[in-house]
This record gives structure tokens, C-alpha cells and sequence, in this order.
């Protein structure tokens, strides 16, 4: 068995209770206070100095290899924050925090990352280079890989590795494509401007809410007309406020909603053609219209070769060929896709569904549970792809 595979099964306990503390003790978006306690008291007990970001939550350290010649470094992520969401799996380990919970597996990518970690330290001698391991806060909200660029820790870094546990995926199988993996996603904020009158007289004010109605409509003409059916755009509006009372035309509605594309060129179209429809929808019901159309969240998209290739390769060194398989993308989103606008990466995703063992429920469900026995895997995946990519780095600089 491959080195890296056997250390990985050697700590398997150890990452599997480490899940289990961080999914007791979930924290949401800034603050993870208690999780990046834990996480610099893990990383300590093996010799490190870990960094604290300047928001106090989140850290990142170095690791340097013993065959290190070079500035060459390495980023792994993990992100650490949970959701306001009420627990309802019944398990031992359930949230101990009504109303948060660890729903979308970011307790497993910490826990996979320090299995990582004590991995590295057990064959220090071997890194061929310096390994950044990153846990980073506030990926829910998409703000949190945006706040650590800006402290640095893509300095000098050449290449970024992360991973995501996928519901959808069977356990303990690995998915790594080319090409758009999860959609960009942006806020759009429209307000609505009427005028008011009695009810029993229409003609005397413009329906704020009927332009809203006609808004609504219109913009999925954007998906179903405007954009090609073979490429794939999502515009939701999720909320809708507006009007004073039953009798009164109303002179003011507020819209809020997102969009989702994996064209990063129709992405750059969109707040001009959303702006356009909602103007023109809005003016023939005698109403204007102020768009605020917010870009948040890029496109992931596994488009380098480089890193695509020895992440591949890595996956079949570890656990065969037969340890990959299929997957569509989806169009939820994830901060990562920011690292990916400086430096070249992978964001490849780890099954964790087993119906013997109840792991059926998707992504942000009260029920959301996995299988951990996938867990030493993307520990070893960690591992595997951050000695493999430097080792390439350095043979090509010799």
C-alpha cells in the first residue's frame, strides 16, 4: 500500500473524532472562535506555529519540507464555519448549539486537513517544498477567501488544492473533471418606484406591484429567450416586499435574488442585459426601476492542466482508477473559485452518500450526515497532490 494511504488509515480515528468536536461545536461565519482554538491546539501538538488571521478567526501555517531548494509553496484549504441550522439527525455527536449546524461537511474538511497535517509532519523529510494549510472562516456568505487573499496567504503560492464532500457522490468515491464545476453566484437587488393612489382608482397612480409581477416575468424571458439553452443560467428572486395596505396602489416594491451562470463571459453580460429587461418591464406599467446587480462568487472551473493532471494521478497512486467516477456540475457555489483568479488549481469533491448508512440527505438539510469512512481518503488526497505538485515543480526547475 502506497505510504501516504497507510498513514492516512493510521489516523483515521483521530480525523473521524476530530469531525465529530468540530460537528458538536459548529460556529457560523466569524465566529469560529472555539474551532480555530482547536484547530491551532492540534497544530501545535505537532511542533507548528500556526498564524491567526487578523479577524481572529481562521489561521493558516507553514510546513517545510526537508528537501525543500526553493521558494516553491503550496496552499491547501479547508473552510471551517457551520449554518444557522436547526440539527435534526439524532446522532451521539448532534450540534450542541441550537440552531447551528455543520450542514454542509466543512467540520470534515478541517478534520481531513489536520489528518493532513499529521500526515506531513510524518514524512517531513520527503516534502519537496513548503505546504500552506489553510482553514478558512466565512465561506457561507461568500466572503472569507476574499479576507484571507487580502492578509496574504497567496503569497508566494504556485498552485491551490481544496476539497469538497459531495452528498451526491457514493462513498468513499472521488470526482476531479475538467472543466466548470460549481456557478458563479451574484446578489441582484431591484427596488421599484410607483405611484400612489386609492385603490378604487388605478388610473390615478402606477402599480408598483404589477410592475414587480411583470418584472418577475420578464426576467426569465433572460434564461428561456435571451441566453442558449445550452448553457446553463439560473435567476431566482427570493424575495418580494412591498405596499402599505389592501385599498392603496402600492408606490414601492423590493426584489432580492440571485444568479447563477458557468459562462464567466455571460457573467460579465448579465448586469447590463438584467438591467435593460427590469428598465423596459418596470416603464410599461408606468413605474422606473433601480438594479443593483452585486458579483460575489466566481465560476470554479478545473481549466489548468497542470494541476488537473497530478491531482488525477495522485487519486489513482492512492486508491487505483477505480477510486474515480463521474459526477455533473451543480450550480451551487463556493468562495474557493477567488484563489482561483490568482493561481492555478483543483476543487475536486469526496463522496460521503451511503444509504445502508442513512447519508442521504443533500447539502444544507437539518438531516445531513456522512460517511466518514471517506475521510482518511481526502486526508491522503491532501497530501498526495501537495508532494506530487512540488516534486513536478522542482524536477522542472532542475
Amino acid at each position: 500500500m502506497n505510504l501516504i494511504a497507510e498513514l492516512a488509515e493510521k489516523y483515521e480515528q483521530d480525523i473521524i473524532e476530530l469531525r465529530r468536536y468540530f460537528h458538536q461545536h459548529p460556529e457560523t461565519a466569524w465566529e469560529e472562535f472555539g474551532t480555530t482554538d482547536r484547530i491551532e491546539e492540534e497544530l501545535r501538538s505537532l511542533g507548528l506555529t500556526p498564524h491567526r488571521l487578523n479577524e481572529n478567526t481562521g489561521l493558516w501555517v507553514d510546513i517545510k519540507g526537508r528537501k525543500a531548494d526553493g521558494s516553491e509553496v503550496v496552499l491547501l484549504r479547508a473552510d471551517i464555519d457551520a449554518l444557522p441550522i436547526q440539527e435534526m439527525t439524532g446522532l451521539p455527536y448532534a450540534s450542541q448549539t441550537p440552531g447551528k449546524m455543520h450542514a454542509c461537511g466543512h467540520d470534515c474538511h478541517a478534520a481531513m486537513l489536520l489528518g493532513a497535517a499529521k500526515i506531513f509532519m510524518e514524512i517531513r523529510e520527503a516534502i519537496p517544498g513548503t505546504v500552506r494549510l489553510l482553514f478558512q472562516p466565512a465561506e457561507e456568505g461568500g466572503k472569507g477567501a476574499q479576507a484571507c487573499i487580502r492578509q496574504g496567504v497567496l503569497e508566494e503560492v504556485t498552485a491551490v488544492y481544496g476539497c469538497h464532500v459531495g452528498a451526491g457522490i457514493e462513498a468513499p468515491y472521488f470526482n476531479l473533471e475538467p472543466g466548470p464545476r460549481t456557478a458563479s453566484a451574484d446578489d441582484l437587488n431591484i427596488i421599484i418606484h410607483g405611484y400612489a393612489a386609492h385603490a378604487s382608482a388605478p388610473h390615478r397612480g402606477h402599480d408598483a406591484v404589477l410592475a414587480a409581477g411583470n418584472v418577475l416575468m420578464c426576467l426569465q424571458t433572460l434564461v428561456s429567450r435571451h441566453n442558449d439553452p445550452l448553457n446553463p443560467l439560473v435567476v431566482t428572486m427570493g424575495t418580494i416586499n412591498g405596499g402599505q395596505k389592501r385599498n392603496i396602489i402600492a408606490d414601492e416594491v423590493r426584489l432580492e435574488g440571485t444568479v447563477r451562470t458557468f459562462s464567466n463571459e455571460l457573467r460579465k453580460k448579465l448586469p447590463d442585459m438584467i438591467s435593460s429587461i427590469v428598465q423596459n418591464a418596470a416603464a410599461v406599467c408606468g413605474c422606473t426601476a433601480e438594479v443593483e446587480y452585486i458579483p460575489k462568487i466566481g465560476v470554479i472551473v478545473h481549466d489548468d492542466p497542470k494541476t488537473l493532471q497530478i491531482g488525477l494521478e495522485a487519486a489513482k497512486k492512492l486508491y487505483g482508477e477505480n477510486f474515480l467516477v463521474n459526477a455533473g456540475k451543480v450550480t451551487a457555489s463556493d468562495d474557493f473559485a477567488d484563489y482561483l483568479e490568482h493561481v492555478p488549481g483543483i476543487y475536486p469533491s469526496l463522496g460521503i452518500r451511503n444509504e445502508e448508512k442513512g447519508c442521504i440527505y443533500g447539502h444544507h438539510n437539518g438531516k445531513f450526515c456522512v460517511d466518514e469512512s471517506a475521510l482518511k481518503r481526502g486526508a491522503a488526497m491532501f497530501v498526495q497532490f501537495a508532494i506530487d505538485y512540488l516534486a513536478d515543480l522542482q524536477k522542472n526547475r532542475k
